[in-house]
């Protein structure tokens, strides 16, 4: 006998909606599995040909166990275009997005879930790409507490490969979320009323160090709060929880944008802040997709210290 879990919920989905979900006889969830580990992208031709031969931590990570009918996404090659000039996860290829979500059985009205190692910043990458490539917004969510969170909920562990039977057709249409230039997202700084969140840790934000990036610093205006506080204990900050955090930041704002290292973590924000409902999904923060990958590149001006 089929269950019935209810709607998906959305941004954030509990272990128990997904396992509930998984036993229906019929439209059973897509589940993506996007474990990620961030790397520093390698600087020589010799590392990039080593790299290349290797298999993505996350990929040997979804075949020692992954949910049942999970289907494995790279980030760096699915979820993003090749690291260059526009910075090291800028937007990815649609091509390669729509054959992606196909392979993975998609179809116009499936319920999308992903989930990562827990962290929170590739599965709100996922959502985000999935958003701005069209996906309705309740019809994607992120697994609260992520691959983690299911085993410790005695989730079934799945090793079986193979990916699903049968594609599905889902014809992506991108430019569904708000993508900031440089100039837009330096505008959204300097405004009066805009508020720019760099979500990375503050010694970065700061200046202090820089472990992956050739400068170290913030866009001037920008304002910290590390992506990683909108999780704890392992889980999603509980909505008003979130909203006792992001709020005195963006309360009365006008304009306000994310971003981060590489467009990743800021991910994070710009659904933390849909999910404290302090942004609809009709007017949602604006993501600087390149971030300081992208911004230290250009020669604008840089700022450290604590900033605003």
């Amino acid at each position: 006998m089929s269950t019935s879990p209810g709607p998906l919920p959305t941004p954030v989905a509990p272990v128990a909606w997904l396992r509930d979900a998984l036993e229906r006889s019929d439209a059973k969830p897509v589940v993506l599995d996007v474990r990620w580990t961030l790397r520093p992208p390698p600087r020589t031709a010799k590392e990039r040909k080593a790299a290349a031969k290797e298999d993505p931590p996350g990929l040997v990570e979804h075949d020692a166990g992954h949910v049942p009918g999970a289907v494995y996404v790279d980030l760096d090659t699915e979820l993003a275009g090749p690291p260059g000039p526009a910075g090291r996860h800028p937007l990815p290829d649609p091509d390669v997005l729509e054959e992606t979500l196909q392979r993975a059985g998609a179809g116009p009205d499936s319920e999308i879930v992903v989930y990562d190692g827990g962290d929170g910043m590739a599965a709100a990458r996922a959502w985000w790409v999935l958003r701005w490539a069209g996906v309705r917004p309740d019809r994607v969510a992120v697994l609260d507490g992520g691959w983690p969170a299911w085993v410790a909920a005695g989730g079934e562990v799945s090793t079986a490969g193979g990916g699903v039977r049968r594609p599905g057709d889902l014809q992506i249409r991108t430019g569904a979320m708000p993508v900031l230039t440089a100039d837009a997202a330096a505008g959204v700084a300097a405004d009066e009323e805009g508020v720019l969140l760099d979500g990375r840790a503050a010694e970065r934000f700061r200046g202090e160090t820089e472990p992956l990036d050739p400068i170290a610093g913030h866009v001037p205006g920008a304002t910290n709060l590390p992506a990683a506080a909108l999780i704890t204990d392992g889980h999603w900050r509980a909505p008003d929880d979130a909203a006792e955090l992001l709020r005195p930041l963006v309360q009365d704002a006008g304009a306000v944008g994310a971003y981060c290292g590489s467009g990743v973590s800021a991910a994070m924000l710009v659904l933390g802040l849909e999910h404290a409902g302090l942004r609809t999904p009709d007017d949602p923060a604006g993501l600087y997709v390149g971030s300081w990958s992208h911004w230290c590149g250009t020669g604008r001006p840089v700022e450290t210290g604590s900033g605003s």
